[in-house]
């Protein structure tokens, strides 16, 4: 590898390095949206209007998976914010590859 590629490689990661402090929204977990239906018997959604959608953040707490509501006002925010989270997952695969062609041509600094 030229000493040009080698370069390129720690510009891009410098790049994704620094991209990494611009996720201060993200959300790790899984979107749900579900309907439902309540307990008055003469209710609309008894007759298949069902109620919703209502919006969950599933997420894992203290090893256990939790469902955090979502209020309508906020369904924008969560979705960015799971968004975010997708890119710094991307961030850091690539980082790991970068790091690890540095490591391949010995020009891994420490």
């Amino acid at each position: 590898m030229s000493n040009n590629s080698i370069e390129n490689l720690l510009e891009e990661r410098a790049d994704l390095t620094s991209e990494l402090g611009t996720f201060s929204h993200l959300l790790h977990g899984s979107w749900v949206e579900r309907f439902s239906v309540c307990s008055r018997p003469q209710c609309k959604c008894h007759r298949g209007e069902k109620h919703g959608p209502r919006r969950y953040l599933v997420v894992r707490e203290k090893g256990k998976q939790r469902q955090k509501y979502i209020p309508n006002s906020q369904v924008n925010a969560a979705i960015k914010g799971r968004d975010e989270y997708r890119r710094l997952c991307e961030v850091v695969e690539r980082i790991t590859q970068i790091n690890l062609l540095l490591m391949k041509e010995d020009a891994y600094e420490n």
